[in-house]
């Protein structure tokens, strides 16, 4: 009873001094009277800091506390809603451990799964929109975004299948293509002869067993992408194809030529067969990891606008 009481007290004046405070030192009490458990009194105040000027992580607060509160009180239908407008201001959020219990990390992850799939084809069809008017900088970021997001854990069940598994692959090679944009190409180094090693005669030593190079791919950490030196793709008669988009991957190997090339995405089976070929005479200054010259797997859409004959 007298702990109760106690709260009571500790919670009134809390309420006595907001008018008199900003809207930071109101989140922070909003705050104090969550962790106080005096939850209908935190979300007087933090109902009334909802659609002020404040900066997206402040908003994301408010919303996040007033999730909180809402589990606390049974509210279950308004702190999904809640939820929504954390995930929706930032898909990435995830409350940790020391923030917030089993129960309410577990509603966090039901309502990430429902809503985090349409948040990501927005994005991704925000991303493109920033690539299709060359705003390549943007649309670097805007991709990668839309990589993290598919590869949340929460997403993880439906990541693998249609659209989000097609949009992933469009999203890798748009990426590419954004970087090397947005990045302008360095002076070709010198050409150095390399010397000549002698050979001793003799019989030729046994060689242990040496495992294949890795291979890299986009956005390992420490990895830096091969810069392009020559790309290009051949045309096609309108008479013979019909436009469409495909997907090609190239192994770029550590001297920056092509090592090999397939089309993931078929096109036409003649046409494919051109564009590997072309594929394989590209040039590239090579991917490095932490400096040092490297195997990578380049993904680039194809994109087939015929030319009349």
């Amino acid at each position: 009873m007298k702990s109760r009481f106690r709260l009571a007290v500790a919670a009134a004046l809390a309420l006595a001094s907001v008018a008199a405070q900003g809207q930071e030192d109101r989140l922070a009490t909003a705050r104090d009277l969550y962790t106080s458990a005096a939850y209908e009194d935190a979300l007087t105040i933090l109902n009334g800091l909802r659609g002020k000027d404040r900066r997206p992580d402040e908003q994301r607060a408010v919303e996040q506390y007033r999730a909180f509160c809402l589990l606390a009180l049974g509210r279950t239908f308004d702190a999904e809603r809640a939820i929504e407008a954390v995930v929706v201001a930032e898909p990435s959020y995830v409350p940790s451990d020391a923030d917030a219990s089993p129960r309410i990390r577990t509603a966090f992850s039901e309502v990430r799964r429902r809503v985090l799939p349409g948040i990501i084809q927005d994005k991704y069809t925000s991303a493109k929109a920033a690539f299709d008017r060359k705003d390549f900088a943007v649309a670097q970021i805007a991709f990668a975004q839309v990589l993290n997001a598919i590869a949340d854990p929460d997403v993880s069940s439906v990541a693998g299948k249609p659209p989000l598994s097609d949009l992933r692959t469009l999203a890798v090679g748009f990426h590419e293509l954004s970087v090397n944009a947005a990045t302008p190409l360095p002076p070709l180094p010198p050409i150095v002869p390399e010397p000549v090693a002698a050979f001793a005669t003799g019989p030729i030593p046994q060689r242990a067993a040496v495992a294949a190079p890795r291979i890299y791919g986009l956005g390992e950490p420490g990895v830096v992408p091969p810069v392009v030196i020559k790309q290009w793709l051949p045309q096609f008669p309108t008479q013979v194809i019909v436009p469409g988009q495909g997907v090609l991957e190239v192994i770029i190997d550590e001297t920056g030529a092509v090592e090999s090339a397939m089309m993931r995405v078929a096109l036409n089976s003649k046409y494919d067969e051109m564009a590997v070929e072309a594929a394989k005479t590209w040039q590239f200054k090579p991917a490095t990891f932490h400096g040092v010259p490297v195997k990578f797997r380049k993904i680039l859409n194809v994109n087939l606008k015929p030319t009349a004959r």
